[in-house]
């Protein structure tokens, strides 16, 4: 064979590997999202015992699978014992990955993982590379699981020891909202959300706790356990997650606390400490989670786009949390600074970034203002909601958020479509991209001459 033919067979196959895991991603959440659905539809997961609307039992289900929270039916009194423990099991599914659990189910039957399964995980995960995927893989989940119960036990002796639950409730309740903190869902068993909690730590430190943690991302959260003790050891991908979540929720709680501190619908009439409380975990919440402790629907206009912008930006990547995440944003606020100051390339902690990485960043950050200008459009052309209404829920979706002003419910088959596919595209989407651009390794034969147009 000859050089030229196997560099073609090289690239051949190099495209194929890449465009596999995205495809198997996004038919594993398909097949989930459509098999939730059908579940959520039957009569067995209504309170009631009647027949959900197929439209409402798949938003539901996309909802749960893209952790995201928005719900066009109250999850309390709406769905039975049976629908309940359907959509936490959708939401554990879609926080751990279809496609890693995919991987341990061939690893527990094989005992080894084959090449598409080793690429599958690293594409949902960003585990390391190579033999470790396994090991890694294996650390997610029991990670997953201690964090889940630690958060469980904590909140279930609130509701038995504060609130008069017995043992069983306090345990479902404390499990169900851990798994969906952990997973940055936002889905709540009472009917006002997190409302009634607004002033209680014991109650909204924990999930706060559980949902950055879930938003910094699993090969975070494995590197500062394995070196903790070394932080020269940490890649630039850790300190940009974690200097990234500390200035955000810093500043998100200044920015809600300040901007509501006098509504009268919101934080007025609290305590001082209740405010701060819930100003704090309200910022918490733009991580991607979606619990409200006061009335997102009676905040101020402004706070709202304040909200957008942090939603839209997310947690870190390989985590449970959406947006186009903290890394892309902080790749191209570096950019921006790099170019102000004249300098030829972008360092970020001491390190060089890589070229390829500018034009990932960039592509990613521009296909999600295409969705979400295109999700708040055929809103606004759909419904007679205001645009910042519209904007504020088409945000919550893409970034898979799960906040909403109140309009969710209101809207018409047509809008729960738009929002339907804004939070497959946001979970779905922007994971199947940012893998196929990584994976990629197609080097180009030759390049054409340069020339700029005018910028600015």
């Amino acid at each position: 064979m000859s050089k030229i033919q196997r560099k073609h067979r090289f690239h051949v196959s190099g495209s194929t590997v890449v465009a596999r895991p995205a495809r198997m991603v996004a038919t594993g959440f398909a097949i989930t999202i459509l098999a939730g659905g059908l579940l959520l539809a039957s009569p067995l997961s209504s309170a009631t015992g009647q027949w959900t609307p197929f439209i409402d039992a798949v938003f539901t289900a996309t909802s749960a699978v893209c952790v995201t929270g928005l719900a066009v039916l109250d999850t309390a009194t709406h769905f039975s014992v049976f629908g309940k423990i359907v959509i936490i099991a959708l939401i554990q599914a879609g926080g751990l990955g279809i496609m890693l659990i995919a991987s341990l189910i061939s690893l527990s039957i094989l005992g080894k993982l084959s090449l598409r399964a080793k690429i599958t995980a690293q594409t949902e995960a960003k585990a390391v590379e190579g033999p470790n995927v396994k090991n890694a893989a294996l650390s997610i989940v029991k990670v997953t699981f201690v964090i889940e119960g630690a958060i469980a036990l904590l909140l279930a002796a609130r509701f038995i020891f504060g609130y008069g639950y017995s043992l069983g409730q306090g345990l479902a309740y404390g499990g169900f909202h851990a798994i969906s903190a952990l997973n940055n869902a936002g889905f709540a068993l009472f009917s006002d959300n997190l409302m009634g909690f607004a002033a209680d730590p014991w109650i909204c430190l924990p999930l706060a706790a559980a949902i950055i943690l879930g938003g910094l991302g699993f090969p975070v959260i494995l590197q500062i356990r394995r070196y903790a003790r070394n932080r020269l050891k940490w890649s630039m991908n850790t300190k940009i997650v974690l200097a990234g979540t500390v200035a955000l929720l810093l500043l998100g709680t200044v920015f809600i606390t300040a901007m509501e501190w006098r509504n009268p619908d919101t934080l007025g009439p609290m305590a001082m400490q209740d405010k701060l409380l819930a100003g704090f975990f309200q910022s918490v919440q733009t991580r991607t989670a979606g619990f409200n402790s006061i009335n997102i629907g009676d905040m101020h206009s402004t706070t709202w786009l304040g909200m957008d912008l942090l939603m839209f930006i997310g947690a870190g990547p390989a985590g449970t949390g959406g947006g186009i995440k903290i890394t892309t944003f902080a790749v191209l606020f570096f950019i921006i600074l790099t170019e102000l100051r004249g300098e030829a390339a972008v360092n970020i902690f001491g390190k060089r970034l890589s070229r390829s990485v500018h034009r990932q960043a960039i592509t990613v950050a521009l296909v999600a203002v295409a969705a979400v200008f295109t999700g708040t459009m055929a809103l606004l052309v759909i419904t007679e909601f205001s645009l910042d209404e519209c904007l504020f829920e088409a945000t919550s979706a893409f970034a898979t958020v799960g906040l909403s002003t109140g309009i969710t419910p209101k809207l018409p088959a047509t809008g729960e479509a738009v929002l339907i596919a804004l939070m497959y595209l946001g979970r779905v989407g922007v994971l199947s991209l940012g893998s196929a651009l990584a994976l990629r390794d197609k080097k180009a034969v030759f390049e054409l001459p340069k020339e700029r147009p005018a910028i600015g």
